[in-house]
């Protein structure tokens, strides 16, 4: 399976790198200009701290990259966390960095794209981009874990909302709420 990935600058780095760590996919990283600054200002981490993660990386700027045509296909593109500028930009048809234009294509080419929104409150403007991208075949996901398991910590709060992004890419799908009745 082939996952392209996008980190935007919107808070929530740690989903990201719990996404990459449990992935099990061939995974093409893109980190946009202000995902730099999330990841170092959130993890203490730069990029090349997430290659042993990834198969390869591409720059931002690069319109060039394989993943910007839609002759080469990928079972996915999950951005996680998606800034609201950058569901704006692909909601608006706007394909001018590496993260947009590849989203441009997964949507027309209707591969799954899965936007990660991280934002809270959502402008009306941003709930209006979310509904037209969702109408377009793009799986809406607000970063909004789950509760019914209880998490302990903040880890298993985080790894309940990346394991319902894996289920919904199609890698894996983690226990469901109260599953064991359905055994």
């Amino acid at each position: 399976m082939k996952i392209v990935v996008g980190i935007t600058g919107s808070s929530g780095a740690v989903y990201a790198f719990d996404f990459l760590k449990k992935s099990r996919a061939d995974i093409y990283l893109i980190v946009s200009k202000w995902g730099k600054v999330l990841l170092k200002d959130e993890l203490k981490m730069n990029e090349e701290d997430l290659h042993p993660f990834v198969k390869k990386q591409f720059d931002d700027k690069d319109l060039t990259a394989p993943i910007a045509s839609g002759s080469n296909y990928f079972d996915a593109f999950v951005i996680l966390p998606c800034s609201t500028s950058t569901l704006g930009k692909i909601a608006s048809g706007i394909g001018d960095t590496l993260i947009t234009r590849t989203a441009q294509v997964a949507l027309k080419e209707r591969y799954k794209l899965i936007i990660c929104v991280r934002e809270t409150p959502l402008s009306t403007l941003a709930l209006e981009h979310c509904a037209k991208l969702s109408g377009f075949g793009a799986i809406i996901m607000p970063i909004s874990p789950p509760m019914y398991f209880v998490p302990k910590t903040v880890d298993e709060y985080i790894g309940a909302f990346t394991d319902k992004v894996l289920g919904v890419v199609g890698e894996q799908r983690g226990k469901g709420w109260r599953a064991e009745e359905l055994e």
